[in-house]
């Protein structure tokens, strides 16, 4: 893999600080052609990208929990660009990535990924991503087989392959703007499955009922606090 095998850049964007559903319908309206711009680049990873791009996703979303995304992306392409990210041991990973958080434990979850994808030598992500007809059920099985991965990062590993625009990437930031606009009541002091999966249907609720797809919502938010959008 070459550095940056999958150039993506921030989005700058206007802020907005509105409270009310209308003026979040109209800074929507200002921002939704940057948010289409993003989604076609999450969709292009599915139809145009290779085992090993795919997989690089995986290795993102591993990454990202409690640290940031670009620097999660930052060790992604430095492990691409020493070849380190299909054949490298998880000790000579962990020596690559420390601006990720936790990074012993996700050097270890990046190696056994790899194991679960690798056949003959080679990773076969794509094919069995696709054996799945259902979204949700997807989400399960990367849940149950990849270690690092919850329904947050299972979610947004399949958004930004281009094939989970339903499904809800629920952090703290967009607790706080679904409770903003009254999708939800309140913020969960802890989000075991149950709760998770019942907030993800209020979101997509809040998606019919606004009009606004629930594929923009997350970016949207992001945007709306912190003017602009990435992955």
């Amino acid at each position: 893999m070459k550095k940056n095998i999958i150039p993506i850049n921030f989005l700058q964007t206007p802020t907005d600080n509105s409270d009310t559903i209308e003026g979040l319908k109209t800074f929507w309206k200002k921002v939704a052609p940057l948010i289409s711009q993003r989604e076609k680049h999450f969709d292009a990873v599915w139809e145009k990208g290779t085992e090993e791009e795919i997989f690089a996703e995986l290795v993102f979303c591993l990454f990202t929990p409690q640290s940031k995304a670009i620097s999660c992306w930052d060790a992604v392409n430095e492990l691409a660009d020493k070849n380190m990210i299909f054949n490298s041991k998880n000790t000579d990973i962990v020596k690559v990535i420390s601006k990720v958080r936790f990074r012993n434990n996700k050097a270890k979850y990046v190696t056994e990924a790899r194991n679960l994808f690798t056949i003959s030598g080679k990773i076969k992500i794509k094919k069995k991503l696709s054996f799945f007809a259902d979204i949700y059920e997807l989400r399960k099985w990367l849940i149950q087989n990849i270690k690092g991965i919850g329904y947050k990062e299972a979610g947004h590993f399949l958004r930004n392959i281009g094939i989970g625009k339903d499904l809800a990437i629920l952090d703290r930031h967009i607790l706080r703007n679904l409770k903003v606009y009254k999708a939800i009541k309140e913020i969960p002091k802890t989000l075991n499955v149950k709760t998770y999966l019942n907030i993800e249907k209020q979101m997509q609720d809040f998606a019919e009922d606004t009009g606004i797809p629930m594929s923009h919502l997350d970016m949207l938010f992001w945007c709306k606090n912190a003017g602009g959008i990435f992955k």
